[in-house]
C-alpha cells in the first residue's frame, strides 16, 4: 500500500473519530452535562470503526485488513479520549489526541494484516 493510500485513510479516520464525537457529543447534549462526554465516546466508538469499513467497502483497504483497521481506529479513539480528558488544561492534548484514531487504525491494519498472512503461508 503506498504511502498516499494510507494518508488518505489516516484522514478518514481521524475526520470520523473527530466527526462521531463531535455527533454524539451534540446529541448527548440535549439530555445534560454527563450524557455530552457520554454521547462523544459512544459517538466516536462508533463512528471510526464504521470509517474504516467504508473504507474497505470502496476498496481503499483489503477485506482481511477492515477488522483490524476498525478495531485500532476504536482503541486509537480511546485513547484519544483518555489524552483529552487528562489534558484539558492545555490545548496541545485535545488538538491532537485524534491523530491517535488514525495512527491506532493503521497499526491494527498492519497487526491484523500480518496475522493473516501468517495464517495463509502456513507458519
Amino acid at each position: 500500500m503506498s504511502v498516499l493510500a494510507r494518508l488518505r485513510i489516516f484522514i478518514i479516520l481521524v475526520g470520523a473519530g473527530g466527526a462521531g464525537g463531535f455527533l454524539g457529543s451534540v446529541l448527548g447534549a440535549a439530555f445534560n452535562r454527563q450524557s455530552l462526554f457520554i454521547g462523544g465516546i459512544i459517538g466516536g466508538l462508533v463512528v471510526s470503526p464504521v470509517a474504516a469499513w467504508l473504507c474497505g467497502r470502496v476498496g481503499w483497504l483489503e477485506p482481511h485488513e477492515v477488522r483490524g483497521t476498525a478495531l485500532g481506529a476504536a482503541l486509537g479513539f480511546a485513547a484519544a479520549v483518555f489524552v483529552a480528558v487528562n489534558t484539558l488544561s492545555s490545548p496541545i492534548g485535545p488538538l491532537l489526541s485524534p491523530l491517535l484514531v488514525g495512527i491506532g487504525g493503521l497499526v491494527g491494519r498492519r497487526l491484523g494484516s500480518g496475522q493473516r498472512r501468517d495464517v495463509q503461508g502456513g507458519s
